[in-house]
């Protein structure tokens, strides 16, 4: 079990050419393998890495090395030296919005690095740790010392950086790193190459194909987006599908549904423009490696389109609904100039398939009433990067006999407290600080986790083992809908930037596998999903229909008790109903949330209130299924041409990860259809392992 205070960590916000998005596509080689292993991992019959005291000691030996040859330092006078674990007590510090060097924070750098002029110096990190095992909370920074800037102001710091050592976790010298250019360039570069060149040659890069390649990108979610932006700068001609409408239409018809309860199948908060993530929290945290160049090409192409540049420094960046929508006005009206034909309101039911070759799809206009159905669209590629709740196209793939592999993915309830208790839950008497997102310390969440061991003959948790955690935390947030279909009830969490409500809300969720999913009575691929739509109709009957939400009180959760009619306000707008939601989920399941929101409140005391209230149920963490793909081409392993990625296909959980896969998928695409020649892993580095999707 863990908590992490709430926090911000910073990323310079000097440009840095190398991490941009436009300026990866004109040197791909730089992007360097995006996939770390993480604490959650979602296992598809493959060992995890091994760490720690199970590592071979081949393994041990070879991490030494790269760890000596980190410490190693080449030339002390180019590049950057990074101080890290610089301490600031809140009293002394501005506060969380300001991301300069401070005098505070100078005081602390003369601690490690003498009395130096503060234009030498750029935060790169800035947390807030208030961890109750601390005597005073601070703002901890990591900082970058520019060895240029330091020399021009100071020639006589010379012996100074000469007598510089790196120390692990504290002190660590980064090499300057070489600018490059932009996409246009690339292209450019690569036509000149070309024209002088033998066709074939293996030094160059690109390739110009005797015509334009058509590829359809179904999806407008993150991985799509990015894939469809990677294709359209690289010559591509690609068609962007969407089942859903545009983000100004979207927020109408979600109007729609919040204030007269009219649901459109196809536009809502799970369809549209931006996927499920545009009407959420907008987090930008991902498990997959913040500082790696293929998340900040992810967040500096955001900033291009109009978020804020906090995201490139902030630890745990977030942008808010009403941020994301012009965000992706601007994203649009860019593929738009590149060419990009865009088709909203179209829904994909069929592919076009001839032997094992993808060869166009079937697609139906849903703005019509009834849709117009079996248009035939034509294209040399499609890549697929539908959300986890298009489960039409689930059963679509498995008529083609594409394989689906069932995973284990995560079910539970949304908990919603005032946020008053959990900002003092958090930081006590610094709660007051705070101010509605407006003051010095950051609006405060939580995260925690319990493991829950079922060995033994008295385990009551129906497995071996099986996590609980928070999950999609949204301080200063509400609770809403996510339902597609009527008679199913679904729910998640959302948060604006300034994240002012005066609630906090979080998944508690526990891990459920193909067990849990037989003990229903569910079998095969689409076992996962029939578990999630048997609970989603058990919720929608607890509320007795109309998108009223069926909740408990924490404390009458425990006890297994029908809560009274006075119940706590929430913040979910088309109601809620008094509910035995401990009848909900198989016993098992009850139990392991039960034990575990025991266990939460050891860490956080103060978490089973009265005040807290339990909302059903939520089912849509992750994919239930993973799509294999081959892990170098990213086709699917069954038809040639189908580029499955993003979190629907089972491969990443959230908007970073998502567009990131959505990234490396478009580079793999443009390789296959001969816009670039250059060896896949060279360009983008070793994939990720396709047996283990890592949030």
């Amino acid at each position: 079990m863990s908590i992490s205070s709430s926090s911000l960590s910073l990323h310079s916000l000097t440009p840095n050419p190398k991490s941009n998005l436009f300026s990866l596509l004109s040197n791909p080689s730089s992007l360097p393998t995006s996939y770390s292993p993480k604490r959650l991992e979602i296992r598809c019959a493959k060992r995890s890495q091994r760490t720690g005291k199970f590592r071979y000691p081949s393994e041990k030996k070879k991490l030494k090395q790269i760890h000596k040859q980190k410490m190693e330092v080449k030339d002390k006078f180019e590049g950057f030296w990074r101080l890290s674990k610089l301490g600031v007590e809140v009293d002394k510090d501005p506060g969380k919005d300001f991301l300069g060097v401070s005098h505070a924070l100078l005081e602390q750098i003369a601690k490690v690095a003498s009395l130096l002029p503060a234009e030498a110096f750029t935060v790169v990190r800035k947390s807030f740790d208030a961890r109750k095992l601390l005597k005073t909370p601070k703002f901890v920074y990591t900082v970058d010392m520019n060895v240029e800037k330091l020399l021009s102001s100071e020639p006589r710091l010379w012996d100074f950086i000469s007598e510089m050592e790196p120390k692990v976790g504290l002190v660590e010298h980064i090499p300057q790193e070489k600018a490059v250019g932009d996409l246009f360039s690339l292209l450019n570069d690569c036509k000149k190459d070309l024209e002088g060149t033998v066709a074939g040659d293996a030094d160059s890069h690109c390739n110009i194909p005797s015509h334009k390649p058509k590829v359809a990108v179904v999806g407008s979610g993150p991985a799509g987006l990015f894939a469809t932006l990677v294709l359209g700068e690289l010559g591509a001609d690609v068609t962007l599908i969407e089942r859903g409408q545009p983000v100004e239409q979207r927020g109408r018809d979600i109007g729609a549904l919040v204030v007269r309860r009219i649901i459109q199948s196809e536009s809502n908060f799970c369809f549209g423009e931006g996927g499920a993530g545009t009407w959420s929290d907008g987090k930008l945290v991902t498990r997959i490696g913040k500082n790696s160049d293929s998340v900040q090409a992810v967040l500096r192409t955001l900033v291009h389109f109009g978020a804020p540049r906090s995201i490139l420094v902030d630890g745990k960046p977030h942008l808010g609904t009403d941020r994301l929508v012009p965000l992706l006005r601007s994203f649009r009206q860019h593929l738009q100039a590149l060419g990009v034909t865009i088709k909203f309101g179209t829904r994909v039911d069929d592919l076009l398939v001839e032997g094992a070759t993808i060869k166009g799809v079937k697609v139906s206009d849903v703005t019509k009433n009834p849709p117009i159905h079996s248009q035939e669209l034509s294209y040399d590629a499609v890549v697929l990067a539908v959300g986890h709740s298009a489960r039409d196209v689930y059963q679509m793939l498995l008529s083609h006999n594409v394989g689906l592999v069932p995973k284990d993915f995560a079910i539970g309830l949304r908990v919603e407290h005032p946020q008053q208790l959990i900002n003092s839950i958090q930081y006590a008497a610094l709660a007051a600080e705070v101010q509605g997102g407006r003051g010095k310390v950051p609006v405060a969440d939580y995260k925690i986790a319990n493991y829950l061991s079922g060995e033994g003959a008295e385990s009551s948790y129906s497995s071996a083992s099986r996590g609980c955690y928070s999950f999609c935390m949204c301080p200063g947030g509400q609770v809403v809908l996510t339902s597609t279909n009527p008679s199913e009830l679904c729910i998640n969490g959302m948060s604006f930037s300034r994240r002012s409500s005066k609630w906090a809300n979080s998944a508690l969720v526990v891990t459920v596998s193909s067990k849990d999913f037989e003990s229903l009575n569910f079998h095969g691929a689409l076992a996962g999903v029939d578990f999630q739509r048997e609970l989603e109709q058990r919720a929608a009957v607890m509320g007795g229909g109309n998108f009223v939400v069926p909740v408990q009180t924490v404390t009458d959760f425990l006890e297994e008790r029908t809560s009274g009619m006075c119940l706590p306000q929430s913040s979910y707008r088309l109601g809620v109903k008094a509910s035995n939601l401990h009848e909900l989920f198989p016993a098992h399941l009850t139990k392991a949330l039960q034990d575990s929101i025991l266990m939460f409140e050891k860490e956080l005391p103060g978490f089973i209130s009265k005040e807290a209230l339990l909302h059903g149920v939520e089912t849509r963490t992750s994919s239930p299924v993973q799509i294999p793909r081959n892990s170098t081409t990213f086709e699917s392993t069954n038809l040639n041409g189908l580029y499955p990625v993003g979190e629907g296909a089972g491969f990443a959980g959230g908007i970073v990860s998502a567009a990131v896969d959505g990234l490396y998928a478009g580079f793999a695409a443009a390789k296959n259809l001969g816009l670039i020649t250059a060896d896949i892993e060279s360009l983008l580095g070793k994939a990720q392992n396709s047996g283990i999707a890592k949030y």
